[in-house]
């Protein structure tokens, strides 16, 4: 009985196990979903290539405006190189919208760095959409890489903090803020996480950190997008290899999770069955077993001592409990 028991308690596990796998499967994606973060991640990668090919004859200091393929049109990018040094000692005045004051230090040390700008265009909702929210402003990017080999491709964000004054965004092009609504600034990190704050004046927003900035109201209701998102359009040369390689990559992930799932449920019940099949086998075993040794103990069992009678042969006690006695002896 000890084994059937921990059998069942076996039996419970698996199948408590692949409860919980269902569940976690089908439980809905956050806003900042890991296919919304792999994407918008590619996405810096491409857009640091094509930053990186403006640079001709690059000078310090400058700003270079590179050239996105029409399958991403829309979208601006731009680098520009600095030491850092001075950029710890001096600051950036102005690049783009973004003012960089003195103090800002990157991690991990480089000579030099390059400073990539985007603006994401009409493609802000595309790779970072915030339910219950619209944009009044582009989705304006601002990245470091180390600038050692300005031919290098799928370079690590260098991590850069400004430790006095915060770096502040002016926002050129901002829609109306409709009636009733109060603007806020959002920001993205580079972990897909977003957070608000307050817009100061003249439509600026603070940072003490890189990532992806832009103005943003509630939606009262599902409204279309401030924008206009249309789908890519088909280029003649075959789209960027980052963008759709994740695409496929997540589009596999999320298929080999599926299989893995129902083949997990599939085994479970496959190995509940065969341990029901081996809990009743092992019952009808005991039981036989049991039955066995009943009858092997009646034929083990004391022989009886056996006498004649006439011409046949009967078994006879040895001996009896109670000596029988004349009903005439209790007489007084």
């Amino acid at each position: 009985m000890r084994l059937v028991r921990y059998l069942v308690l076996l039996c419970l596990c698996v199948w408590l196990f692949l409860l919980l796998r269902v569940i976690r499967a089908q439980s809905p994606p956050s806003p900042t979903s890991n296919s919304m973060f792999s994407n918008a991640r590619a996405l810096d990668a491409l857009l640091q290539d094509y930053a990186y090919q403006a640079f001709v004859r690059p000078r310090t200091g400058v700003v270079y405006d590179g050239t996105v393929p029409s399958n991403l049109s829309g979208i601006q990018v731009s680098a520009m190189r600095l030491r850092s040094g001075s950029l710890r000692t001096k600051g950036v005045r102005m690049y783009k919208e973004f003012e960089i004051p003195k103090g800002v230090r990157g991690q991990p040390y480089t000579e030099r760095l390059v400073l990539v700008y985007q603006n994401l265009g009409n493609w802000s909702m595309v790779y970072y959409p915030v339910p219950g929210y619209m944009y009044l402003s582009p989705i304006l990017g601002l990245l470091a890489y180390d600038a050692a080999d300005l031919t290098a491709k799928n370079l690590p964000v260098l991590d850069i903090k400004a430790s006095g004054q915060p770096i502040s965004i002016k926002f050129s092009e901002l829609k109306s803020v409709p009636e009733g609504s109060v603007p806020k600034c959002a920001s993205f990190d580079l972990n897909g996480s977003v957070s608000f704050s307050s817009v100061m004046s003249d439509n600026i927003c603070t940072t003490f950190q890189q990532g992806h900035f832009s103005i943003a109201v509630e939606s009262i209701a599902p409204a279309p997008a401030p924008f206009s998102f249309p789908s890519p359009p088909s280029p003649s040369p075959p789209p960027p290899r980052g963008i759709s390689g994740a695409q496929e990559e997540q589009q596999g992930s999320n298929n080999s999770k599926v299989w893995i799932i129902v083949g997990s449920v599939v085994g479970g019940f496959a190995l509940l069955i065969i341990l029901g099949l081996v809990i009743v086998w092992l019952c009808r075993y005991k039981h036989r077993k049991k039955m066995h040794q009943m009858e092997r103990a009646a034929e083990v069992g004391e022989a009886l001592h056996m006498t004649t009678v006439g011409s046949s042969k009967a078994p006879v006690a040895t001996g009896t409990r109670t000596q029988p006695t004349l009903e005439t002896e209790y007489v007084p």
